[in-house]
């Protein structure tokens, strides 16, 4: 017996886990999303402090990041979570007339909600434990670095790497669908989350964490930066939650959906499931 499904049975698997999610209740919804943004949360802290202080070089600094932050979304799909990027790929249910634009769109809204409280949560624990003073502030300061590079990205750039970004998250979430062992899933996530983390393009539930986490030390700690970047706290001044919010958190969903939704679902939709409708009897 085969452990592994073909495309057009992945396709297939997709579009009925989509059905399924649509018409999940709202408080599970709701929970599963919470679960998911925390799990995105200890993936993206795991990587800022794993890439904060070393000696290699920039690209396999990146890599090695990327497979740490790669954790997030196994913890997703190993745990069982909802994670808005990953059910962009309800657009293959959504197409096929399985489940209505409200539906679908519902679906995202509530994800979307419990994503953010999910990581926000977490982030405001991470900055109690005040792991940013690890490695001499280095963990820290490169947080606010990363924030900053986010902040400061023009919204063409932004949507760009939004869409990139969600065309490997997706092609992971589909892979996934592929395998029904445990180690096969965690195999096929681990290189597509590996290469957009060290191309370094944007997913909108991990700048969830980054940028509000730079928000918390940048506003309660101030003297943070004087006493491990050297300057004051006016260096970091486009990160402001303004600029998280529409420079950086707009553009980039955006490009996740069109990335994801459009790039992935649509054409794997197109290509094995558009002609899949069921006969319609012309008996009365």
């Amino acid at each position: 017996m085969k452990d592994f499904l073909m495309p057009k049975e992945m396709a297939a698997s997709a579009e009925a886990i989509g059905v399924t999610k649509v018409n999940a209740p709202v408080h599970k919804t709701i929970t599963l999303a919470i679960l998911a943004g925390a799990f995105i949360a200890f993936g993206a802290a795991f990587f800022t402090t794993v890439t904060a202080n070393t000696f290699l070089s920039e690209g396999i600094t990146k890599l090695i990041g990327g497979i740490c932050f790669s954790l997030g979304l196994i913890l997703v799909i190993v745990g069982g979570a909802e994670l808005f990027t990953g059910n962009n790929l309800i657009v293959m249910a959504w197409a096929g007339g399985k489940v209505t634009s409200k539906q679908m769109l519902k679906n995202w809204l509530w994800v979307f909600i419990g994503n953010f409280i999910g990581v926000i949560f977490i982030s405001m624990l991470i900055y109690l434990t005040k792991m940013h003073y690890a490695a001499s502030g280095k963990v820290g300061i490169h947080l606010l670095n990363i924030a900053k590079k986010k902040c400061e990205l023009g919204f063409v750039q932004a949507l760009a790497a939004g869409i990139l970004c969600n065309i490997l998250v997706c092609l992971a979430v589909w892979l996934c669908f592929s395998s029904k062992s445990i180690s096969g899933k965690i195999l096929a996530i681990i290189f597509p989350i590996s290469a957009f983390v060290t191309l370094g393009f944007e997913h909108s539930i991990a700048n969830m964490y980054f940028i509000p986490e730079a928000l918390f030390i940048k506003d309660f700690e101030p003297g943070f930066i004087r006493e491990f970047h050297g300057q004051s706290a006016d260096v970091y001044t486009t990160i402001t939650w303004s600029s998280f919010f529409l420079k950086n958190l707009l553009p980039v969903t955006l490009g996740n959906i069109i990335g994801g939704g459009a790039l992935v679902g649509l054409v794997y939709w197109f290509v094995y499931l558009k002609n899949d409708k069921p006969q319609v009897s012309k008996n009365k």
